[in-house]
């Protein structure tokens, strides 16, 4: 008996227990809105009553999401700029069309010892990678903005454009000073197909980005055509010190820019040009430092250059002189003695035809027509394209006291002196005669001078690894 009574008693229990817990989880679920009884009644109060909570629910997000789908398509089809932030695809895929490929073709010339002992003497073609972008387009030209050092001692140039058609452009004109340069192509040459495949950038505001903005990097890198890298601005007004002076006023990012990214976009988020890359600034020992020309700066000399006449070089025995001696004022020398960078002129020609009475002994030449230069390559690559008798304007900076005092100065170009006819193909293409490497003076552009170079190259061997490493260095320099 006692046995059956404990089961009886255990199986009351067990009942007990399991109605409580039913009962509590029916409460439960009532107070959450999913009960569900045997009552038909309650089961149709119950479900209206959620209905009506989901609906409440989806009624704002239905009001909020309709105004933003609707704008979506507006704002990405508003190329290549958007009026609000948009993601790096948008301004990669806005922007792409808008910036080229650029092909210089250098001269080199090697000379020295062969592994066999003979002495070569001989010169060849480069190509130099750089990019640009298209800025402007007239009634017959289509202009883009690249760096000076992207186009410097070019043989010819080249764009190839988004579609891959290549075209051959020629200089507009330079700005040496400032690294920027704008190269022209005549619309008549550029395929219709490819007229509708570009896109002309916008230039933005430089002045307002702020440190931590991001930014999106195009450009030609390494030779290989357009790639997209994307980072940060990390400082602005950046000086930086080059071989060839100091750039001031850059902006830092650490966007990767490699070498053949120079003249290329560094963009905002709403697809504006707010820079121009320098890639000749980076290096492989440094990450993450890369810099670029504000847009601010950018938008001056393209005003300035876009006002000039597209000339391509003439004859030699055609072109103008300015009938003086001159000396370059390198970065070092200008900044040893408080000295303008430029092109000095210590000396007139005797008999130079030039009208060239405004200018001054002493005088630093620092443009020429609105093109900034550093040196006499740069004076001397512009001078290549003017006439005897034509009228060129000169910015010098005159020495008065303790300071210089900036003139402009009108010459008339003179024929070049009867006692510096001959030319030296030594001296052509960029190789400077008065540089304080050799101590030679000379005048402003005949290519006169003593060459040595065949006497002297016999004096001493140069093995063949120096010799490879040296066209290394100049193969690595030209990767632009």
């Amino acid at each position: 008996m006692k046995r059956v009574a404990g089961i009886i008693a255990g199986a009351l229990l067990f009942g007990a227990v399991a109605g409580a817990s039913m009962v509590g989880v029916n409460i439960a679920a009532q107070q959450a809105g999913i009960a569900y009884h045997k009552s038909a009644n309650v089961v149709t109060e119950t479900a209206p009553a959620a209905e009506e909570k989901t609906e409440k629910i989806e009624k704002p997000a239905e009001t909020e999401a309709a105004p933003v789908t609707e704008n979506t398509p507006s704002t990405v089809q508003q190329a290549p700029v958007s009026s609000s932030v948009t993601s790096v695809t948008e301004v990669a895929k806005n922007a792409m069309p808008s910036v080229v490929a650029i092909t210089n073709m250098v001269k080199y010339r090697q000379n020295g010892y062969s592994i066999f002992g003979n002495y070569q003497d001989f010169e060849t073609e480069v190509p130099a990678s750089g990019s640009g972008v298209i800025v402007q387009k007239t009634d017959t030209e289509l202009l883009i903005l690249t760096n000076n050092h992207v186009i410097e001692s070019s043989e010819s140039l080249s764009v190839t454009f988004i579609d891959d058609e290549s075209v051959d452009a020629v200089v507009k004109g330079s700005d040496a000073a400032a690294d920027l340069a704008l190269i022209a192509i005549k619309l008549e040459n550029i395929p219709t197909k490819t007229m509708e495949a570009i896109s002309i950038a916008t230039l933005g505001d430089s002045d307002a980005l702020e440190v931590g903005d991001q930014v999106v990097a195009i450009g030609n890198a390494l030779g290989y055509g357009q790639s997209v890298t994307t980072g940060i601005i990390s400082a602005k007004n950046r000086d930086v010190a080059t071989s060839k002076g100091t750039s001031s006023g850059l902006l830092q990012t650490d966007a990767a820019i490699n070498p053949g990214n120079s003249g290329g976009a560094l963009l905002n988020m709403k697809g504006e040009v707010i820079g121009i890359n320098v890639a000749k600034y980076t290096s492989t020992s440094i990450e993450g430092m890369g810099y670029s020309i504000p847009s601010s700066k950018a938008k001056k000399i393209v005003e300035s250059l876009s006002t000039l006449e597209t000339r391509e070089e003439i004859p030699e025995s055609e072109r103008g002189y300015l009938g003086v001696m001159v000396k370059n004022i390198d970065a070092q020398t200008a900044e040893s003695f408080g000295m303008p960078q430029g092109v000095f002129i210590y000396k007139f020609i005797e008999g130079s035809t030039a009208k060239n009475e405004g200018l001054h002994e002493k005088d630093i030449i620092t443009a020429m027509n609105g093109q900034g230069v550093t040196n006499f390559t740069d004076l001397s690559s512009i001078l290549s394209k003017y006439r005897v008798g034509e009228t060129v304007t000169l910015t010098v900076q005159r020495p008065n006291g303790d300071k210089y005092d900036e003139i402009n100065v009108d010459v008339v170009l003179g024929q070049s002196p009867s006692s510096n006819n001959t030319s030296s193909d030594d001296q052509k293409g960029g190789i400077d005669p008065f540089s304080r490497n050799n101590g030679e003076s000379g005048n402003d552009g005949s290519n006169s001078g003593n060459n040595n170079d065949n006497q002297n190259s016999r004096e001493f061997s140069i093995d063949t690894d120096e010799l490879w490493k040296t066209f290394q260095e100049f193969f690595n320099q030209y990767q632009r």
